[in-house]
């Protein structure tokens, strides 16, 4: 069980580290628009298998396993720290907001075919109770990127 001070510093670490990436290369990524129209049923997200076919579904290839697999606690309030996060979930259709004080896990994969065939670049899946609310593309590289969960066009 994990103290909810630490799950609220997770989830606003993970949310601050995920603004400076995309403040430092807000239009430098080649793959940053995302359509929400291009995103696959959100619900019924409730293992490893459908989490992998939604991720396909989005033209993803991710290792068959996560990298890891984290409970965080959303903050109840969602500061002006946050914008650019929420901004880059709306842009997706996703909405934080209803799930304010709530956990959820955030699931990590290694993608394996991104179109710029740089390593390293992972995706988060934020779920709750199997429901895909959020999550993004990134390089966890300190000259890094973060988008959108739209895969190679």
């Amino acid at each position: 069980k994990i103290p909810r001070r630490k799950l609220a510093a997770g989830v606003a670490a993970a949310a601050l580290l995920c603004c400076c990436a995309a403040a430092r290369t807000a239009d430098l990524s080649p793959i940053r628009e995302t359509a929400a129209a291009a995103v696959p049923d959100p619900k019924g997200v409730s293992s490893n298998e459908k989490r992998l076919a939604y991720l396909q579904a989005l033209g993803w290839e991710v290792t068959d396993e996560p990298l890891s697999t984290q409970e965080l606690l959303i903050p109840e309030e969602l500061d002006d720290s946050y914008a650019e996060y929420l901004a880059l979930q709306a842009e997706q259709g996703f909405d934080l907001t209803p799930y304010a004080g709530k956990r959820v896990k955030r699931y990590t994969y290694e993608v394996t075919n991104y179109p710029t065939g740089e390593t390293g670049v992972q995706v988060n899946l934020l779920i709750h109770r199997s429901r895909v609310i959020g999550g993004e593309v990134l390089s966890p590289r300190m000259d890094g990127f973060v988008h959108g969960l739209s895969g190679p066009e």
